[in-house]
């Protein structure tokens, strides 16, 4: 069951690393707009930050949870996921939606 577990660890730090490449970006092309509304954009971002760092949080307990408790918190995990995933595409919408968008944004859609 332990390796189970782990595999399920790993997939879940692949998939902040990935997140947190997408905030970095999504965070650059903010700080470079021109628009009314960049105080916003970067609210939404420090949120997925935190959402982000309780799912960091939920993973390490889960490292270090017995056997039988790392079921429980994969749930928890689940819908912090879930959470993030959420509000990180909302900004980014909501960021094209002004007129941020460009060719590789369009692209990068697909990895979210």
């Amino acid at each position: 069951m332990a390796e189970k577990r782990d595999a399920y660890v790993k997939k879940l730090k692949d998939r902040i690393d990935d997140w947190n490449a997408q905030i970095d970006k999504l965070s650059a092309k903010v700080d470079e707009s021109d628009t009314k509304a960049r105080t916003e954009y970067r609210r939404r971002l420090e949120d997925a930050r935190k959402k982000r760092k309780e799912l960091e949080d939920k993973i390490a307990a889960m490292q270090q949870a017995g056997e039988g408790a790392w079921k429980a918190l994969k749930e928890g995990i689940e819908n912090s996921w879930q959470q993030l995933k959420a509000g990180l595409s909302k900004a980014r919408s909501e960021f094209e939606a002004q007129g941020g968008r460009n060719e590789e944004d369009r692209d990068n859609r697909q990895a979210l």
